[in-house]
């Protein structure tokens, strides 16, 4: 077949393996196309890759597939499920898909008849094949046998062990009587009370259990025996949302008599706090529906409807459990006592309790349990006022006070008597299982046993989200189980390989004894410091999961670690003390350590054990009449929940390993719990993990059938003439082995039995048992074989004895030649001696060449050297001339000679070597030396260039602060100025309209004098009289010098109204110059220091202003203390900041300066003038003009040289790239050797410059 039509299985993540077609090869990889579309092209490594062959057809066995690989397997699985058909074998392997439905004629009687006495192989693959097959082996190898039935929760397992137990007891238990019926009713009895609905299965048996049915010597029924393992007591008190608690409680409620529920005041799982958390439906028909009373029925229930499942149904069931329980040997009031206890867990986990007032402190039963206390009181015999005092309060004997102690009654707290309440209903129910298995064993006679054959159904793997004591307990049985199945199957299997000497292949397997040392060693195991916490005075779960980290995580890192190290995020939130991640067989599970100490110890305390010691109810005193008081025994002595698992499970594998054992790989075919839907990634899971893939391997290259010589000579030579009885079973295996005329490769004979491959075995049974004509062609077949086997030997001998004789004339010839050999010797051993001295010592020769070679090297002592090197020659020489002339020199001087040699070269090798070794170290320390100072030289370097790279970017930095700081100054100022503008503009119209106002009053005024004076002169010419006085008119002035004033100064008016809003604290106008000096260089307070240097720029100002006034012009322009462009600025009255300026105190400013009365051609020669301002005003100041000398003033000393205004006034701050950095100022400063600064409070008080005295004066 081509490559591009070839068809392969490719790995996929969502279905486990997909068909496609090889596109192209690409080194370890290769291009391939799914021939599904939905499935995109990919490229994939050849280890994903596996041959398909025929996709479409299907085997019975796997091992006859023509390609064995997982992925053949696994698509063997998927089309026989698609057709109904569920079973499928690995050699003696069965693996059972649960089909999620009921699959006719599957389980009827006619195919229990059809599988008996049917070898493996015979008919398609079924479960009852695999009872058949362990009943058979049980005859014919006089040994019991044990089913072990795997798999994960849902696979099937439960129903697997049903058919197995159906099987068995309908062929062989006829004769038994009631012992059958017995042993079927036992299932229904323990799903009710160990079975329960979880998320994955409806049906999930939620303990362990070995159920053996065991045969008398005449192979029938007699009897049986149910061990059972790990309830799972938390399931009792507390399920998940979508689980169930045990199928019983809601048989009661559902299906029992509403006589049997009024005396049990039994209602709906919605009225019991261990129901009403988890799922209320109940499983039922239709037909089983209309038998419930809506009084019966929970929210859920009334919502959506019953639960389906095709072999569940709690209405049913409950009759089907009541029968059964008659029929193990229960009476009525038995039944009801039972009825009883169930019902008293229900009533028990409805008392509820409250915090009690006191200084007693504990708590108390709360009224709305009342009547719940009593119905479980009253089911359990108890008395109700005894069983409150027992929940709220704990009996404590101290070590004290006589030689028994005195007891102490200890109030609890309310959630520590919820916790001894659950602990209660733990123990009622656990302890009523156990009853319950008793009584089935104690109906099943078994004394007259010789053999058996346990169906062992247990949980399988389990991983949750959440996982605690009981899935630890699970997992760690699941993990031996895992151990066993690779002894049984692929350890021993390969070591019979060996032992037999046949040539199969190593297959390799994950071993898990480490994993099972880390959990259950007696020294260091997870176990043993779980016990050793429940031990101390006060465990703590934290101070455990601690210990297991550092215990075992140095040891076996790989298997346990912290839970941060899970993939699951949910996981990862647990802290180191609240978890640990344990590696399975099967994958990494993370288990919550906050419950193991609790659940490992199953001991109620002393009260509440007393109490049901006590009880009226016989049942209730039988289920706790052997319990071993722990309290009684101390803590030291207690035996754990853990250590009798361990003893369990250990008492198990004792059995396991000493039976014949049988594997039913039972597998979840998804994850939904529907039929006629396969999910493959989920199968090929449980294939990997349940060691099947392995086995598939193994069986690729191996035999799985065999026999033992002996056992085919017994088993067959009835079937063959007498004549041949004689033969040794060796030889008559052989003789009708190869008389069939099989290939080689479908057998190989080992040192004690005989294999074949898969189904193989069968055929060579089929043909033994044929008819007689069959049989009679078969022995012509083995005497004709037994003919050629003798002439093949007469042949052997003839040929030896042949041999025989040339072997002899060989040896002759050896002795010949050892002849010749040995005088050759006796010559060479006489003389052999010399000639090897002369050759040893000729062999210096070469060193002392090597010796010549180095000398060149050499700077000192170089003919010194070479002079002894010529000595040494010279007597290397006369060495060899006394061997060869001396003919009875011995072996001893020879070697002498060559010793002294040796030492005189060896020493004259070492100097020269010492000497070659010292110079090259002189030249490697001077070259270090010049190296090492390179290096330095480099690094400072790389580190001035990295001070100088960091210097430029602060200074980028400090210079973008400066500019952003400029713009926001900037942006204040118009600010200010927008707001100047409008309160002028507002106090124009105010003056405006009082002019207004005014000149109307003048015009009145002025109209009334006109009105007077008119009066007068009409009073004159007729001599009447006038009275009042003319209107006098005020002095205002005119609007239009209104007007220009204030167009002239109103910006600078609404200033100085602001300005002067605030009152002055400090009066200084009568202060001298040198108190506002002493003042500024000594005040503290930051107020009146601000108030003195105002007041101390302002007499300034008052002096420039008066003496510019008095002075001629070129004269001012001479004595100009700063540029033009900033006493420009000052000129434009504005107000003072109320506030600091943006930014630093200090700040540095340098702008162009070119003094009036310079000339055009001086005048492109500017010069630069320098400021640093301490806050508002100038500190020093510094004028630097080309071809002058520079003019350096300080505050303090040159007051009367430097510039008098505020930095406001300046207008330094608006200026854009006015502003430098300090240590662009101070390098100018410190150039022309400026003193350094001394800030106001360090300068001494008393120092005036004489111009500063004048103006103190002034």
């Amino acid at each position: 077949m081509t490559m591009d039509k070839q068809l392969v299985w490719v790995r996929d993540p969502s279905e486990g393996f997909v068909l496609a077609r090889i596109h192209e090869l690409m080194g370890e990889e290769a291009d391939v196309f799914p021939l599904d579309n939905k499935h995109p092209r990919r490229v994939c490594s050849f280890d994903d890759i596996f041959p398909a062959g025929d996709p479409a057809k299907d085997v019975d066995d796997n091992c006859e597939l023509m390609f064995l690989n997982e992925a053949t397997l696994l698509n063997n699985i998927l089309t026989r499920y698609k057709k109904s058909k569920i079973y499928t074998y690995v050699a003696n392997i069965l693996l059972a898909v649960n089909p999620y439905e009921d699959i006719p004629d599957m389980y009827s009687p006619t195919t229990i008849k059809k599988y008996q006495g049917r070898s493996l192989g015979e008919l398609p693959p079924h479960v009852f094949a695999i009872a058949d097959k362990s009943f058979r082996d049980m005859k014919a190898l006089k040994q019991s046998q044990s089913i072990i039935v795997s798999g994960e929760s849902g696979a099937g397992k439960t129903e697997s062990t049903k058919y197995i137990l159906k099987y068995l007891c309908d062929l062989w238990a006829k004769g038994a009587g009631p012992v059958e019926q017995k042993i079927l009713d036992a299932n229904p009895i323990l799903e009710a009370f160990g079975n329960a609905k979880t998320t994955r299965n409806n049906n999930s048996s939620r303990f362990g259990k070995f159920m053996e049915v065991h045969f008398s010597n005449k192979y029938q029924v007699v009897g049986g025996h149910i061990s059972h393992y790990l309830l799972e007591k938390s399931r009792i008190c507390t399920q998940s949302a979508e689980e169930r608690n045990y199928h019983v409680f809601y048989l009661l409620c559902a299906g029992a008599p509403q006589e049997l529920r009024s005396a049990l005041k039994i209602t709906k799982p919605d009225d019991y706090l261990y129901l009403k958390n988890g799922c209320t439906q109940y499983f039922t028909s239709a037909q089983s529906e209309k038998k419930i009373n809506a009084n019966q029925k929970g929210k859920q229930q009334q919502a959506k409807g019953g639960l389906r499942d095709p072999i569940l149904d709690d209405v049913e069931d409950f009759q089907r459990l009541h029968q059964a329980l008659s029929r193990v040997g229960l009476s009525e009031a038995e039944k009801k006592s039972v009825y009883s206890v169930v019902a008293a867990v229900l009533h028990l986990g409805n008392v509820e309790f409250e915090e009690e007032g006191g200084a007693r402190g504990g708590c108390r039963v709360s009224p709305d349990s009342e009547a719940s206390l009593a119905t479980a009181a009253s089911l359990l015999g108890v008395d109700p006022g005894e069983l409150r005092m027992a929940l709220v309060s704990r009996l404590m004997q101290s070590s004290r006070g006589g030689m028994k102690g005195t007891a102490i009654m200890v109030p609890l707290k309310t959630y520590e008597a919820s916790s001894a309440r659950d602990a209660l209903a733990k123990a009622v129910y656990s302890r009523l299982f156990d009853y319950i298995v008793r009584r089935i064993n104690d109906s099943i006679p078994s004394s007259a046993s010789a053999y058996y054959i346990g169906v062992l159904d247990i949980a399988g793997f389990e991983y949750f989200q959440m996982n605690s004591f009981e899935q630890f307990c699970i997992n760690y049985c699941n993990e031996k189980l895992q151990q066993f199945f690779n002894e049984r199957i692929l350890k021993n299997e390969q070591e019979l390989y060996r032992r037999e000497g046949l040539n199969v292949p190593e297959i390799r397997f994950v071993d898990n004894q480490d994993c099972i040392d880390l959990i259950e060693s007696k020294n260091h195991g997870i176990f043993h410091i779980l016990d050793e916490e429940s031990k101390l005075p006060k465990p703590d779960y934290g101070h455990f999961t601690n210990a297991v980290h550092k215990e075992l995580s140095g040891n076996a890192s790989t298997r346990l670690q912290v839970p941060r190290a899970s993939r699951l995020k949910a996981h990862r939130t647990l802290r180191d003390h609240e978890g640990f991640l344990l590696r399975h067989f099967a994958g990494a599970v993370c288990y919550n350590t906050n419950q193991f100490i609790e659940k490992n110890n199953d001991a109620l305390h002393a009260s509440l054990e007393f109490l049901v010691q006590e009880s009226g109810s016989a049942l209730v005193q039988q289920l706790f009449e052997t319990v071993d008081n722990n309290n009684a025994k101390g803590k030291l002595n207690f035996i754990s929940v853990g250590a009798k698992f361990q003893t369990q499970l250990a008492q198990l594998m004792d059995k396991l390993k000493e039976n014949g054992t049988n594997f039913v790989r039972c597998i979840k075919p998804n994850s939904r719990m529907v039929g006629r839907e396969i999910e493959g990634s989920l199968v090929l899971t449980q294939l990997q993990c349940s060691g099947t893939i392995a086995v598939l391997a193994l069986m690729e290259h191996g035999f799985p059938s065999r026999a033992p010589f002996a056992e085919l000579h017994t088993m067959y030579k009835a079937y063959l003439p007498p004549k041949l009885h004689t033969l040794t079973p060796k030889v008559f295996c052989q003789a009708i082995v190869h008389s069939f005329g099989l290939s080689d490769k479908d057998y190989k004979f080992g040192v004690t039995r005989v294999f074949f491959r898969p189904g193989k075995y069968s055929e060579f049974d089929t043909i033994m048992k044929s008819d007689p004509e069959n049989l009679k062609a078969i022995v012509d077949s083995v005497l004709a074989w037994l003919v050629k086997s003798r002439w093949r030997r007469s042949i052997f001998s003839a040929l030896s004895i042949i041999k025989l004789k040339n072997k002899i004339l060989y040896r002759r010839q050896c002795l010949v030649t050892v002849q010749t050999a040995v005088r050759g010797y006796l010559v060479r051993r006489q003389h052999q001696p010399r000639y090897r001295g002369i050759a040893k010592i000729k062999t210096l020769e070469n060193n002392l060449k090597e010796m010549d070679s180095v000398i060149p090297q050499l700077k000192k002592e170089k003919d010194n050297a070479k002079r002894n090197i010529d000595n040494l020659r010279n007597s290397i020489r006369g060495a060899c001339t006394t061997i060869k002339t001396n003919p009875r020199i011995s072996r001893t001087d020879i070697d002498q000679l060559y010793t002294k040699l040796t030492k005189d070269v060896e020493m004259q090798m070492a100097a020269l070597q010492k000497a070659m070794v010292d110079q090259k170290n002189r030249e490697e320390q001077e070259r270090l030396r010049r190296l090492e100072a390179e290096m330095r030289a480099a690094e400072e370097a790389k580190r001035l260039e990295q001070e100088r790279i960091k210097q430029e970017e602060e200074h980028r930095r400090l210079k973008a602060e400066m500019e952003a700081r400029r713009k926001a100054e900037e942006a204040e100022r118009l600010r200010q100025e927008e707001q100047d503008r409008i309160a002028a503009v507002k106090l124009q119209q105010q003056m405006e309209q009082a002019a207004r106002a005014d000149q109307e009053n003048r015009d009145r005024l002025e109209q009334e004098r006109r009105d007077h004076e008119m009066a007068v002169r009409l009073a004159k010419e007729t001599n009447g009289h006038v009275e009042g006085s003319p209107p006098q008119l005020r002095s205002f002035p005119s609007m239009e010098s209104m007007n220009g004033e204030n167009k002239l100064n109103r910006s600078e008016r609404v200033r100085m109204q602001q300005a002067m809003q605030g009152k002055q604290k400090h009066d200084l106008s009568k202060w001298k110059y040198s108190e506002l000096r002493d003042t500024i260089n000594t005040s503290c307070d930051i107020e009146l220091l601000e108030a003195c240097r105002h007041e101390f720029h302002r007499r300034l100002k008052v002096y420039h202003a008066w003496k510019a006034k008095n002075a001629r012009k070129s004269t001012m322009a001479e004595q100009e203390r700063a540029p033009q462009s900033i006493m420009d600025a000052a000129k434009t009255p504005r107000l003072p900041q109320k506030g600091e300026i943006l930014g630093a105190r200090h700040r540095y400013f340098r702008i162009p300066f070119v003094r009036p009365g310079v000339s055009a051609g001086e005048g492109e020669r500017r010069g630069w003038w320098y400021a640093h301002f301490d806050g508002q005003y100038v500190a020093r100041q510094m004028e630097l003009h080309p071809d002058k000398t520079p003019v350096l003033l300080q505050a303090g000393v040159d007051d009367m040289q430097m510039c008098e205004l505020s930095l406001e006034e300046t207008g330094l701050t608006r200026k854009r790239g006015a502003e430098i950095l300090e240590h662009e100022f101070e390098r100018e400063w410190a150039r022309h050797h400026g003193p350094a600064y001394a800030p106001p409070h360090a300068r001494p008080s008393n120092h005036l410059s004489p111009n500063s005295k004048a103006i103190a004066g002034k």
